[in-house]
């Protein structure tokens, strides 16, 4: 428990970070470029982004339990996983290079935008390396490549590309984005783990990586699809421009996703070296603790950009505000989505296949949800803002069912029950909501200045005090008891130090 405190305290710090420059991007997007080259943009990211977790063949969560059961050279291990990755995302780009199709499917495409089919193998590199860094609890990786150095490149060149290749400006800024985030993830690699020593490629090796990495892969996969089908399906019964309003409502939506990835980089070691000794009660004591800390943090951040959303949407520009019920949308499929997350954390050692099927399921629920939604739509005669709100409501649903079945799931293997709702959250969340309806009275400038903080500050207060226990109060302590003292510690909890 203290791994995952430390780890997330660490990456929770890396997701505000994320967060400030995240914003400047959307905003620079949306002014300089439009919701239309937006919306092209935004199509193109969905394969290149889905080959690319695909070809990292599972080895972002998987890695961790090749290394958990190595006495050897963890070096070698790593490195048959960048062997494979490498080479499967430079198929997998060369395929997309010679087949651009799915990548625009309007047809319409800059100069340079094919080039973005070089980001697939840099990205599956990328999660291999900060997925052999994370099995070292060197969460501080991650952060600086996924929250520091990517959101900002990209944020920083989209402005400076404008100017150089407008018409590719997007796509270039955000390859180079990726390299820079691939580089940054290689130095602290070579620092801990060096060069690999004795090490040779090997077929047979690289053959069972594959076979035991794909269900992982499909899962991954699947489970990043679920936050890019709509987007597609979009694209085929929507116009660009309103698919590049969607991305932004997304864009912003995302951010309380990424608080999930404040754990799972740590969630992955810790629970496979549990599951080597066999200890399924301290795995369920581990999921439930780290869903009731994902969900607590999503639902604030939630409620924080939902309410003011018009505001929040307006800063990209007018003609994005029509995008606000999709945001609202978006925004509870992230919250209903916490108890999946965590569960898939466990489900991918115990049940891998299982979870796979369930993962499908999802997706194809998803997808049946949309497209009918789509033909409602067409049928009803609504507007193009209403087709992005039905594709957000259609997400919610397709993920609250994975987050139903995959805990009930893992609940039944493991024999100890997994749930991680608290009362706290209804009061906190009804605090906020009731603080929010005064702040969206005030001007927008003040809305997002001083309304967002307001209705953070309130609802941190009553999970603080209504919903934290002493173990959840560990996240935001900086030293923790150590193993000889944890039962002093446990007594004492009233009277420690409450630290950061």
């Amino acid at each position: 428990m203290e791994a995952l405190a430390k780890g997330g305290r660490t990456n929770l710090f890396g997701f505000l970070l994320r967060l400030a420059a995240r914003l400047p991007f959307l905003f620079i997007a949306g002014r300089l470029y439009g919701a239309d080259a937006l919306g092209r943009f935004a199509s193109a990211l969905v394969f290149v982004e889905l080959l690319a977790m695909i070809c990292t063949m599972g080895e972002k969560r998987g890695l961790a339990q090749r290394l958990s059961n190595t006495d050897g050279d963890h070096c070698g291990q790593v490195a048959d996983g960048l062997l494979v990755a490498l080479l499967a995302g430079s198929l997998a780009g060369v395929v997309l290079w010679l087949f651009p199709a799915p990548m625009f499917p309007s047809g319409i495409y800059g100069p340079y935008d094919r080039w973005l089919v070089l980001a697939i193998p840099a990205l599956a590199l990328t999660e291999v390396l900060l997925a052999a860094q994370a099995y070292r609890y060197d969460i501080a990786a991650t952060v600086r490549a996924r929250a520091i150095v990517e959101p900002w490149t990209i944020s920083i060149m989209a402005g400076v590309m404008f100017l150089i290749v407008p018409e590719s400006g997007l796509a270039m800024a955000y390859l180079l984005s990726v390299f820079a985030a691939l580089l940054t993830a290689l130095i602290p690699f070579l620092r801990s783990y060096g060069l690999p020593r004795n090490w040779r490629p090997s077929l047979r090796r690289m053959a069972d990586l594959v076979y035991r990495g794909l269900p992982l892969a499909a899962a991954d996969g699947i489970e990043w699809g679920t936050r890019r089908l709509d987007i597609f399906i979009l694209g085929l019964f929507a116009t660009p421009t309103v698919v590049g309003i969607y991305y932004v409502a997304q864009q912003v939506a995302s951010l309380p996703q990424k608080l999930k990835s404040s754990f799972e980089p740590i969630l992955g070691p810790v629970l496979t070296r549990k599951l080597k000794e066999h200890d399924y009660a301290a795995i369920a004591k581990q999921v439930c603790q780290v869903g009731f800390w994902i969900t607590a943090a999503q639902a604030g951040v939630a409620l924080a950009l939902g309410i003011p959303g018009e505001a929040i949407m307006g800063l990209v520009g007018p003609n994005f505000v029509g995008g606000t019920a999709a945001l609202i949308f978006l925004l509870a499929a992230e919250v209903v989505a916490a108890t999946a997350v965590v569960s898939e954390a466990a489900l991918v050692y115990v049940a891998r296949l299982r979870n796979l099927w369930v993962s499908v399921a999802t997706i194809l629920l998803q997808a049946g949800l949309t497209v009918g939604a789509m033909v409602l739509a067409s049928e009803l005669n609504l507007s193009d803002t209403m087709r992005g709100a039905l594709a957000a409501g259609s997400l919610m649903l397709a993920l609250g069912f994975s987050s139903l079945v995959k805990a009930v799931m893992l609940s039944r293997i493991l024999k100890y029950p997994v749930n991680n709702w608290r009362w706290a959250l209804v009061w906190a969340s009804a605090a906020a909501i009731v603080v929010g309806q005064i702040i969206i009275r005030l001007p927008e400038w003040a809305e997002l200045i001083v309304g967002i903080p307001v209705m953070l500050g309130v609802y941190c207060w009553i999970i603080w005090t209504r919903g934290f226990g002493p173990e959840d109060r560990m996240l935001f302590r900086r030293k923790v008891a150590t193993d000889e003292t944890e039962s002093d510690a446990a007594a004492t909890a009233g009277d420690l130090s409450i630290k950061g």
